[in-house]
């Protein structure tokens, strides 16, 4: 206990220590001198104590030591703002700026004016908001709204022209074919539908006849859905057609070549089409009861006039501007190719024969109009059955064959000629390959030696050819 409480007197001593250097803001240390330190301070501040005038003039003087610095430090910073201002005294002079002193004057009397009042500026009518700011565009809206309503009108006429004509003509059809409107979209046989190309183009197809490989309509109508095409109707005028094309089967027609057409397709047919343009001529049209409006193109007169019967002839003049034309041939193969591509190989041929029916009404085409087409197919059908029993005689079936083999041979000619030229100009841009290989060459002694052998190359083609003999000797 007693060893406890000398502890505690000790700590305590140590904290009433603590506090007493903290308050006199003493630094004390743990060292076994500091007995010894404390009495020279109490000797020190004795010492300090009697010496105390000392002190006095010891303050007194260094008093008078920092007002003399703080004298030169004032001369200082007067000869520094001396200085200064002769630096930048150069931006008071007045001969160094011009109108330095008008810009004071002027910038001192703005100030002491006051600001005027803010006046609305009056904006000119042509700059004001107002329907009259917005013409184009209202004029744009008015005319994309005239062509979405006349595509509208003009696709739903173009469609119930195409409807009507099969309601029509289905009846018709289907006892002629055993498949009518077949679209070919699944495996299993459809019916009635008409197939629709684009907005003004509709298309059947039929197949299912005796000799007939099939048989496509097609229904070229105006195109009533676009504005600009019905605006340039106005200057030129059009109608809308039927082009009826069928299809024999191959060996059901004889060799001949023939087509009747209003004069004004006529020569673009002669022009364009392959089989008119190599087998046919021009023939008069005075024996035959047909309207001079029509043009006669035939291969062999036999085969014409077999066409040509008084059943036709009648059809013709009683439809004269409604048959545009009928082409019969059995070397079909489509319109001539353009020069830039022709073929080395003969095109395939089939037996076909095209109509072309003009709608009357000049675009003014109503569904009564479409309806009243039924005899003129009940002509495509009469001519079919007419060409595939048609049997020719022995003299124009030899006069046919050889015009064949002369368009055969023409068409030999044609293509080796064009394969010359092909094979010229292959070998030309070979010579110009390697006349630009030979002037890009750096080396100059490689350059001369591709130069020696071309000449080399050249100089043995120029030279004749000759053959060795060898003799025996007797």
């Amino acid at each position: 206990m007693k060893a406890l409480s000398l502890i505690i007197l000790a700590v305590f001593c140590v904290f009433l220590v603590c506090v007493w250097s903290k308050k006199h803001d003493a630094y004390v240390e743990d060292n076994d001198f500091a007995e010894f330190e404390e009495f020279e301070e109490d000797e020190d501040g004795v010492v300090e104590d009697n010496n105390e005038p000392e002190r006095q003039e010891v303050k007194k003087q260094a008093s008078v030591n920092t007002e003399q610095e703080e004298g030169f430090d004032e001369d200082e910073d007067d000869d520094e703002e001396a200085v200064g201002d002769d630096e930048f005294e150069h931006l008071h002079d007045e001969e160094e700026f011009e109108n330095f002193d008008k810009e004071k004057d002027v910038v001192g009397k703005n100030k002491n004016e006051k600001l005027p009042d803010l006046q609305m500026a009056k904006v000119p009518l042509h700059l004001r908001t107002s329907w009259d700011s917005f013409f184009l565009e209202m004029l744009m809206i008015a005319g994309l709204t005239v062509y979405f309503l006349n595509f509208l009108h003009g696709k739903t006429k173009n469609c119930k022209l195409a409807t009507a004509w099969l309601a029509a003509h289905k009846e018709l059809l289907e006892t002629q074919f055993s498949i009518v409107g077949d679209d070919g979209a699944s495996k299993e046989v459809a019916s009635g539908i008409l197939m629709k190309e684009s907005e003004s183009v509709y298309t059947l197809w039929c197949s299912g006849r005796v000799c007939v490989e099939g048989m496509l309509v097609e229904l070229k109508l105006l195109k009533r859905q676009d504005l600009i095409n019905m605006l340039l109707r106005i200057f030129k005028p059009a109608s809308d057609q039927v082009i009826v094309k069928v299809d024999l089967d191959e060996g059901k027609m004889d060799t001949f070549v023939f087509c009747i057409a209003q004069k004004r397709s006529a020569a673009k047919l002669h022009k364009d089409m392959n089989d008119l343009s190599q087998f046919t001529e021009k023939k008069s049209t005075e024996k035959y009861e047909i309207p001079s409006s029509y043009q006669l193109l035939s291969e062999i007169g036999e085969g014409t006039a077999a066409v040509l019967d008084k059943k036709v002839c009648q059809m013709l003049t009683k439809y004269e501007g409604v048959i545009e034309y009928i082409h019969v041939s059995d070397q079909y193969s489509g319109p001539k190719l353009q020069d830039d591509n022709q073929t080395t190989k003969m095109p395939d041929t089939k037996p076909c024969l095209i109509f072309c029916f003009t709608i009357a009404g000049k675009g003014k085409t109503r569904t009564v109009d479409m309806e009243n087409l039924q005899p003129l197919m009940q002509l495509v059908f009469y001519c079919v059955d007419k060409v595939s029993r048609l049997q020719l005689s022995k003299e124009a079936k030899m006069k046919a064959e050889k015009n064949r083999q002369k368009a055969a041979e023409l068409f030999l000619k044609a293509a080796h000629s064009q394969r010359q030229e092909l094979a010229q100009q292959r070998k030309e841009e070979k010579k110009r390959a390697e006349k630009e290989k030979l002037m890009a060459e750096e080396d100059p002694d490689r350059a001369r030696k591709l130069e020696d052998r071309e000449n080399r190359r050249e100089s043995k083609k120029k030279q004749p050819k000759m053959k060795m003999m060898k003799i025996k000797a007797i």
